[in-house]
C-alpha cells in the first residue's frame, strides 16, 4: 500500500460495509471476545448513520478505493457531556504499523478538543497491545473501572486523558 495514495477522511454511507468487514476481522485475529465489544454493537454495520450528531465524527482510512481502518469520537454515555470517547478504532493488516494508527490518533484527539471535550475515555481489550502502548505514549493513564455506560463488558482496559 503506497502512502501517497492514503488519505484520512470523515466516514461516507458508501464506506459502512467495508469498514465493518475491518472491525470484525480484528476480532478474530486477535482473538477478542465478540460479546460485550464493537463486534456485537448494533452501530457497527451502520457506522456512518451512527456519527451524525453534534461533537461527534467517525474518521476513516482509504487507500486506492478500499477502507483500511477508522476511528471516531462521541460524547461518551452517562456522563455530563465533558468526556468524549475514542471508539472504534480498528485497522487492516495493510496498513498496521506504518503510522496511520498515530495519525489517526491525533486527529481525534485534536477533533476532541475542538469539540470542547476535557477530557477523552478508551476502552480496549488486553489483546491489543501495540494500540495500548500508543495511548499510553499520548498521555492515557489506565483506570481501574469503566466509565460511563458503553455495553463494552469484554473490555478490560479502561484509559483516560486530560485534552
Amino acid at each position: 500500500m503506497d502512502k501517497d495514495t492514503i488519505v484520512i477522511r470523515e466516514i461516507q454511507p458508501q464506506d459502512n460495509a467495508q469498514l465493518e468487514q475491518v472491525i470484525r476481522a480484528c476480532f478474530y485475529e486477535f482473538k477478542i471476545p465478540l460479546e460485550g465489544t464493537a463486534y456485537a454493537d448494533k452501530e457497527t454495520p451502520r457506522m456512518f448513520e451512527s456519527y451524525q450528531n453534534e461533537s461527534e465524527v467517525y474518521y476513516v482510512i482509504e487507500g486506492d478505493g478500499e477502507i483500511l481502518g477508522g476511528a471516531g469520537i462521541k460524547p461518551l454515555k452517562d456522563t455530563d457531556g465533558s468526556i468524549c470517547e475514542l471508539q472504534k478504532m480498528y485497522f487492516s493488516p495493510k496498513v498496521r504499523g506504518k503510522g496511520f494508527g498515530k495519525l489517526m490518533f491525533e486527529k481525534c484527539l485534536k477533533v476532541a478538543k475542538e469539540f470542547g471535550y476535557k477530557k477523552c475515555y478508551l476502552e480496549s481489550a488486553p489483546q491489543l497491545k501495540a494500540a495500548i502502548h500508543i495511548y499510553e505514549s499520548f498521555g492515557f493513564e489506565h483506570l481501574k473501572k469503566a466509565l460511563g455506560s458503553t455495553g463494552h463488558y469484554s473490555c478490560g482496559v479502561w484509559m483516560i486523558k486530560d485534552l
